[in-house]
């Protein structure tokens, strides 16, 4: 009895402890729930170590209310866009966004120039900000820029990317260092992975390559006629022929083992291009290593941005080291002998139409562009109610009259085209600027038939295609055909 009532005396107490601290407990919950934290109690999210800070120091809002008005009133739903990033990045990360801002993937600064010059312009712009937008339009050139605000610019920074499966990204800062998850985003920050490079670099253009990835044409009869029991088929708005990858890709290389950030962000044309001799010819090798190049007794080693290690194979083939004609040829591009195959899209043929003739485009409603995609489908459908031909204009958000059609005279991914260089170098090119525009107004006037773009050799431009493989045998063929075509038309 005395020892039950002992037990009795220390029951009581601790039923009591814990009864009160499970109300204090729950209590202390709803007052966190209803006070500073009170974001998380609809938002539940995951933040990487460096970034555990209060919801509303990036979005503001107010996290003291409950209420969804009172709690989103004046939040910044995208804190790291280009026009707040200054203010909710720069002030941990000053230097990054000072420069960023001036950096080539900013601006577009290079190819946009290239465009516009390639169609009259004599001025050079600072960024695809400053391209002109026109209301009416007098010449070809004004036509290109309307193309490019209409069509082109959906690639950058201040957009979201168009509406498919891959290529929806954050903007600013998020299009690199945030991971998209289903229809959000992680808060995890991150080094950039190939899916948000593949955001931008998708369809025919470098990146896709490094991956194999060749896009199928536009025509309905020409693509997969099968389908999938994947419930996103065509993550890039276009279904792609498998080819072979870089082998760099297949050895587990990231896009930013050769493009480090710091290159990337670096202001305009500081920006440094990496080289096939940085990491694989001794002689550079042994004078400079490169960032997280390291050497040992038996070679050197890439240490890849995720932590694997590679081993880097050095030139050692005679034809590497092999005395070429001076006179022929100054020097050659690894890619003429080692790139598999090559982005050979020619003509390609922009059409603006402002008129509701549709039916036309009934087995090109895949465009490449999920706001062109909609409206033709929608408008091939003769039960529903038509959509007007408008698009919006990517840096305003503007609609305006008329829709960019593409098309082109052929696309293949064969053979591999040569060219010269700077200072004569032979090496790889690709058809880049040959472009033709149209034109033809709401009466279906033509009012701009075929403008060709003014570019030397048919728009052909150096290119390095992310297609590294083994040189194979056809090689030599490729140099010696070129240098017999070149001497018979001086």
């Amino acid at each position: 009895m005395k020892s039950g009532s002992s037990y009795s005396h220390f029951l009581l107490p601790l039923i009591l402890l814990i009864f009160f601290s499970g109300f204090w407990g729950c209590r202390n919950d709803r007052q966190l729930q209803q006070g500073k934290n009170n974001c998380k109690t609809c938002h539940s999210i995951n933040l990487d170590r460096d970034h555990r800070i209060g919801c509303t120091t990036c979005h503001d809002g107010d996290s003291s209310s409950a209420r969804k008005d009172v709690a989103h009133f004046n939040m910044v739903r995208q804190p790291s866009h280009p026009d707040h990033m200054k203010k909710r990045c720069g002030g941990c990360h000053e230097d990054a966004v000072k420069d960023v801002r001036h950096s080539l993937h900013f601006t577009l600064k290079k190819s946009t120039n290239l465009f516009r010059q390639a169609f009259g312009s004599e001025i050079q712009l600072d960024s695809f900000l400053e391209t002109p937008q026109h209301d009416t339009i007098q010449t070809t050139l004004d036509l290109a820029d309307d193309l490019l605000r209409r069509r082109c610019f959906r690639c950058h920074p201040y957009s979201a990317g168009d509406n498919y499966p891959a290529t929806r990204r954050g903007t600013g800062c998020a299009a690199c260092h945030l991971q998209r998850e289903n229809d959000s985003f992680s808060h995890i920050f991150s080094s950039p992975s190939d899916k948000n490079c593949l955001s931008c670099h998708y369809g025919n253009r470098v990146g896709a390559d490094y991956y194999g990835r060749f896009e199928h044409d536009f025509n309905n009869e020409y693509r997969t006629p099968y389908k999938t029991d994947d419930p996103q088929p065509r993550p890039y708005g276009l279904e792609f022929h498998q080819l072979q990858p870089d082998i760099h890709q297949k050895r587990g290389l990231l896009c930013i083992d050769c493009h480090s950030g710091s290159s990337l962000m670096a202001v305009g044309d500081q920006q440094k291009i990496t080289t096939c001799a940085d990491c694989h010819w001794k002689t550079l090798l042994d004078k400079t290593l490169p960032p997280r190049i390291t050497k040992k007794d038996n070679g050197y080693f890439l240490f890849s941005d995720r932590g694997k290690i590679h081993n880097l194979p050095l030139l050692h083939n005679q034809a590497h080291f092999q005395k070429h004609d001076r006179t022929k040829l100054k020097a050659i591009s690894c890619q003429v002998c080692h790139a598999q195959w090559s982005f050979n899209d020619f003509g390609k043929h922009f059409l603006r139409s402002d008129t509701d003739e549709f039916e036309p485009w009934i087995y090109l409603t895949n465009q490449g562009s999920s706001e062109i995609e909609k409206i033709l489908t929608n408008n091939t459908d003769f039960d529903r109610d038509e959509l007007p031909p408008a698009m919006t204009d990517k840096i305003t958000g503007r609609q305006q009259t008329g829709l960019w059609y593409r098309g082109y005279t052929m696309r293949r991914w064969r053979p591999i085209l040569l060219g010269r260089g700077k200072n004569g170098t032979l090496t790889t090119v690709r058809p880049v600027l040959d472009y033709f525009l149209s034109w033809i107004d709401e009466e279906e006037e033509v009012r701009v038939d075929s403008q060709k773009a003014n570019s030397k050799h048919n728009g052909r431009r150096p290119y390095t295609p992310h297609t590294t493989g083994a040189a194979g045998l056809f090689y030599k063929n490729r140099i010696s055909t070129f240098l017999k075509n070149e001497t018979s038309q001086q």
